[in-house]
């Protein structure tokens, strides 16, 4: 007898705390039912196979629980906390604490059941961008960290060990580590000196360290963003840069670069203005156009044959028959994405990005909306991950794509230019919410400290074309209040 799918869960982050909620379909009219009733956080997170949540309490504590009962696995006591973080399957809790010197270990991988402190180091400083600090693949059965010139890794079994091997990286200053499976990492190093920046890849096995797999170089670059692939052969790098020196683009320039593990393939995506969304196959030939508009995100659905795409207007597409199946419209809205299952998307308007019009919305895989929920301030509103291949097709779904009927777009997507998909707004779509006024700027410490879900960051230091700036414009002042302070009295 097959075993039944799990259900589905809606974490809420408020204020005043989070709560759980059973996740859709709901009775028209009633309220989401709650599986675990407001608690007092400042952050919390899924692990990655949802089997355990994470809720954390700024500079005090850190709890564990066991998303099957909801009930505390392990509370953690933990003064200064500034950051924590679950391992992929729960097993390991990573926390970066305050310390007042080099001598005081303050980043610690505990184990979640024993809470047996199995790792300790020192760490000065801790961005967004940085965090965790030590890096596991789903499985857990590979652990490393980024450190000055080189990438280490740890026996998951036993991290007494200290690392056990290490791949040199001179100028290292970025690392993803692939997830499923964990058999390559990829590491960033920063152009310097008329030397060209360049991301190369490596095997996490051992003996198989001492040349890059695969391996790029680019000009014009000061951060990037790893993207893996499922299976881990293929890497997506968006390369940006603070400036864009062809004076094309006033937020910099951006590169979207792509390497495979098997050195069969690398090219540069084309990232073009207006925005247009398409579907490349791993070789970076187009497969799929699906128009130009105000496209900011896509997002596939679990079972990989529906997606959506999110800037306010929504169009969900069936790529295996590329066809626009549904619109709609979620306005203002931060988040997206697909219930495990593959049967629902949710968005969510949160602050502190935006501080009106806060609340949830779920639609199902056609775009009609199933559920709405406003809420004076809302933080946070995340499904509790699940493995897709729990809960089977979904055959009504496919079958149901025949019947609908939707309003034909003026330039069809396949084989055609672009599509436009932005149209008239619909008679039943809801009046355009109030215009967002962002807060003033004695305000950003506390958004920015928000942002982090309560948890402040020590890693926010500015851009060195930002730092540069700033001194010019000091300088200026300085200058001009000289010169003013130096002028020539009135002989009158």
């Amino acid at each position: 007898m097959a075993s039944q799918p799990p259900a589905l869960d809606i974490l809420v982050r408020e204020p005043d705390g989070f709560s759980v909620w059973s996740g859709p379909p709901y009775p028209t009219g009633s309220a989401p039912p709650v599986r675990l009733p407001k608690t007092a956080c400042s952050a919390t997170y899924f692990s990655r196979d949802g089997s355990r949540l994470l809720a954390t309490v700024a500079s005090a504590s850190a709890t564990v629980y066991d998303c099957r009962t909801l009930s505390v696995v392990r509370l953690f006591e933990l003064p200064g906390l500034l950051a924590a973080a679950l391992s992929p399957a729960g097993t390991f809790l990573q926390t970066f604490q305050k310390s007042s010197s080099p001598q005081e270990k303050n980043v610690t991988v505990w184990h979640v059941d024993t809470a047996t402190a199995l790792y300790q180091h020192y760490q000065k400083n801790m961005s967004k961008a940085t965090w965790p600090m030590v890096q596991f693949s789903a499985d857990e059965s590979v652990a490393c960290r980024m450190m000055t010139n080189e990438i280490q890794f740890f026996d998951p079994k036993d991290f007494t060990k200290g690392f056990v091997y290490k791949i040199r990286m001179p100028g290292i200053a970025a690392m993803q580590l692939a997830s499923a499976p964990g058999s390559h990492v990829a590491g960033f190093v920063p152009e310097a000196k008329g030397v060209p920046a360049s991301v190369q890849i490596f095997s996490c096995d051992k003996d198989a360290q001492g040349q890059a797999v695969a391996r790029r170089s680019f000009f014009r670059c000061s951060t990037v963003q790893f993207h893996w692939n499922k299976g881990s052969t293929g890497l997506l790098v968006l390369a940006q840069a603070d400036v864009d020196k062809t004076n094309q683009s006033y937020y910099g320039e951006t590169k979207l670069n792509y390497l495979t593990t098997d050195r069969a393939f690398e090219g540069i995506v084309p990232l073009i203005m207006p925005a247009r969304a398409t579907i490349f196959n791993k070789k970076c030939n187009p497969l799929l156009e699906l128009g130009e508009g105000p496209y900011n995100t896509i997002r596939w659905n679990p079972k990989g044959r529906w997606f959506g795409n999110l800037p306010g207007d929504m169009a969900f597409w069936d790529y295996s028959e590329k066809k626009l199946v549904g619109k709609t419209k979620a306005e203002c809205s931060v988040t997206s994405e697909w219930s495990p299952d593959g049967r629902h998307f949710m968005t969510a308007t949160t602050a502190p990005r935006l501080q009106i019009d806060n609340g949830i919305k779920i639609f199902d895989h056609n775009g009609s909306l199933q559920f709405k929920k406003m809420f004076e301030k809302l933080y946070q509103a995340d499904w509790k991950p699940e493995a897709p291949e729990k809960f089977g097709d979904i055959a009504d779904l496919t079958t149901s794509l025949g019947s609908i009927k939707i309003e034909e777009m003026k330039k069809q997507a396949q084989g055609s230019k672009s599509a436009q998909t932005s149209s008239k707004v619909p008679a039943n779509i809801a009046a355009k919410p109030t215009a967002y006024r962002p807060p003033h700027a004695k305000n950003s410490a506390d958004v920015q400290d928000k942002l982090f879900g309560g948890l402040a960051s020590t890693g926010g230091e500015m851009s060195k074309n930002a730092l540069r700036n700033k001194k010019r414009r000091e300088k200026q002042k300085e200058k001009k209040a000289g010169e003013g302070s130096g002028a020539p009295a009135d002989d009158n």
